[in-house]
This record gives structure tokens, C-alpha cells and sequence, in this order.
């Protein structure tokens, strides 16, 4: 187990991930040009959802069926977790929804280095997790919305403890245009739903194309994303640390909760251990891209330095660092 961790801690996305901490930290002058920083993400969610969709295309509906209920389980479930959670830590209303929706959703880059791991391990994986990643994506954002117009709508206040917070809406109305299209139709899922649609409908004969840029570099691609992401969480360290230690242990603890319930529901569907890990990676990690652009608009009293320095600072580190070797090593135990 310790050579693992430190196999994956000495990768170079890793370090180069830590390198941008660093960079941030001792307040050095490197950043990412704002259209570069775009075009990168841009890229691997072309990749993950192009290549998802082309091994999708050579698997049956009967055989995915279960790992996407499996998938959309777990996208429910954990931002009502979060909620739960959070309500013992007397977080108020907003920032709660806040982190139900970015915990309950998933990171792109998380999930595509633990890809790098497993190949790193000889570690096969199904090749329809690649479509689970857009299953996670928009799930948990749509029940933390739904979640705080039922709270709102029944009890006319933001308190997390009040006792009228199960109660069931008469009305289904409750979301604006603007909320859907953000949670739906925003880049992120917007480009991971074109993207695996448009490998699954060329399948094998899309792979020419695509190979060059969007299979063969990714890797390398993946190596500057995250040193652009290092500054950006080491930039964002001094923020969550002001808001206690109670947040820090929740960036830290909760991945393993969730991550561990993540595995348990991949090995319950009939994942391979690769496929149980990854699912584990999927449920332990926390959005900074689809969730927050559409707590921008539907929650704007959310403070985003504790929702995306909770992400980007403490959790998104962690799993790098220690996470996903967890994830595979509980996938194996199961």
C-alpha cells in the first residue's frame, strides 16, 4: 500500500499539480492565460466523453444497464448525505446546497487521472465508465436545487434545522428555465453528452481522427490542466482555512465516506475492480466546473470559497495524492 501511494504521488501529474501549489503559495507570477486555461478544459471533456462513447458503442444496453442505475444512485443519494451531514455541522441553507452539489457531482480531471493510475497498474476497467461520467455530472446539482426550493417553498426560511425540511412539494414547478439550463445544458455536460453521443454513433470508425489529439496526448494535456489547477487550489488553501477545521475534516473525510459507498455500489452492480475503483473515484470527488457555474446563477448567495476551496483546495488534492489508491485498494479488498 505505502509503495502505491508513493508511485502515485511521484507521477508527474501529481507533481506537477503540487508544483502549481507551490507556485501559488510562495506567490509566484506563473498563471495560465485565461483562453488556455479554457482550451484545456475544453479538451478533456471532448476526450473523456469521445472516448467513452467509442467503447460504448462495442457494449449491449443489458450489459451497462445496471452500473448507469448504479450511477444515478449514487448522483442522488450523496448531495442528500452531504445535506445530512452538513445539518450536524449547523451549516447554513445556502452553503450547504452549496457543497451538496458540488460533492454530489464529480470531477472530470479526478476520474481522468485515476484512468492514468490503473493503466500505470495494468489494471483493466469497463469501457462504458467513460459514459458514467456524464451520468454523475448533473444529477446531484438538480436534487440539491430541488432540495432547497422544497425547504424554501415549506418553511419560508434558510434554516437547515428546520423540522418541516421532508416535506413533499404539492408542485413540480419548482425550478426556472434558468436553473435546467444551467445544470443540463452548461459546457460541461453540454460537451461530455456531444462528445460520447458522437463516439457512440461513429464508434470504431471515429478512432482515426480522434486518436492523434484526443487519445495519444491526453496524458500530456492532462499534465498542464492540473499544474493550472495547482495555482488555482493553492491559491484558494488560505480561504477554506478560514473557515475551521470542521470544513477541512469534511474535505477530507467525506471522500472516503462517499468514496467508499462509490465502490461498494460498482462491486453491487458487477463492476470489475478497475470499474468498482473508478466508480469509488467518481463518488468520492467534488465538481469545480459544472456545479459551480450553475450555483453562480441559482444560488448566488452560496460563498464559492467555501464550495470551490473545499474542492479545489482540500479534496481534489487528496484524492490525487492518497484517494485513489484507497479507492483501488478497498475495490480489491471487495
Amino acid at each position: 500500500m505505502s509503495d502505491m501511494l508513493s508511485q502515485n504521488l511521484l507521477s508527474p501529474v501529481v507533481l506537477f499539480f503540487v508544483l502549481g501549489i507551490l507556485a501559488a503559495l510562495f506567490k509566484s507570477d506563473l498563471k495560465f492565460p485565461s483562453g488556455l486555461s479554457e482550451g484545456l478544459s475544453i479538451y478533456l471533456l471532448i476526450a473523456i466523453g469521445i472516448k467513452g462513447g467509442i467503447e460504448l458503442s462495442h457494449y449491449s444496453l443489458a450489459s451497462v444497464f445496471k452500473p448507469m442505475i448504479g450511477a444515478l444512485f449514487l448522483g442522488t443519494v450523496i448531495p442528500l448525505l452531504t445535506l445530512f451531514i452538513l445539518r450536524f455541522m449547523k451549516m447554513d441553507l445556502k452553503n450547504a446546497i452549496g457543497l451538496a452539489a458540488t460533492y454530489g457531482s464529480i470531477s472530470i480531471v479526478t476520474y481522468g487521472a485515476a484512468i492514468s493510475f490503473l493503466e500505470k497498474e495494468g489494471t483493466a476497467y469497463e469501457g462504458f465508465m467513460n459514459a458514467l461520467v456524464v451520468l454523475m455530472e448533473s444529477p446531484a446539482i438538480l436534487v440539491s436545487l430541488l432540495f432547497l426550493k422544497l425547504i424554501e417553498n415549506n418553511t419560508g426560511e434558510s434554516s437547515l434545522f428546520s423540522k418541516k425540511v421532508g416535506i413533499i412539494p404539492s408542485s413540480i414547478g419548482l425550478f426556472d428555465k434558468e436553473v435546467l439550463r444551467e445544470s443540463v445544458f452548461g459546457k460541461s455536460v453540454l460537451l461530455l453528452v456531444g462528445s460520447l453521443v458522437i463516439g457512440l454513433a461513429l464508434g470504431e470508425s471515429a478512432v482515426p481522427m480522434v486518436k492523434p489529439l484526443f487519445i495519444d496526448l491526453y496524458s500530456s494535456v492532462l499534465i498542464l490542466f492540473l499544474l493550472n489547477m495547482g495555482l488555482t487550489a493553492g491559491a484558494r488553501l488560505p480561504e477554506v482555512k478560514k473557515h475551521g477545521v470542521k470544513l477541512l475534516l469534511f474535505g477530507l473525510l467525506t471522500p472516503l465516506l462517499f468514496g467508499s459507498l462509490g465502490v461498494l455500489v460498482g462491486s453491487a452492480v458487477g463492476l470489475s475492480i478497475g470499474g468498482a475503483a473508478l466508480m469509488g473515484v467518481l463518488a468520492g470527488s467534488a465538481s469545480y466546473i459544472a456545479a459551480p457555474a450553475a450555483l453562480k446563477t441559482s444560488v448566488p448567495d452560496a460563498n464559492p470559497s467555501i464550495y470551490l476551496g473545499l474542492s479545489l483546495g482540500v479534496t481534489f488534492p487528496f484524492n490525487l495524492m492518497a484517494g485513489i489508491p484507497l479507492y483501488y485498494e478497498i475495490a480489491k479488498w471487495v
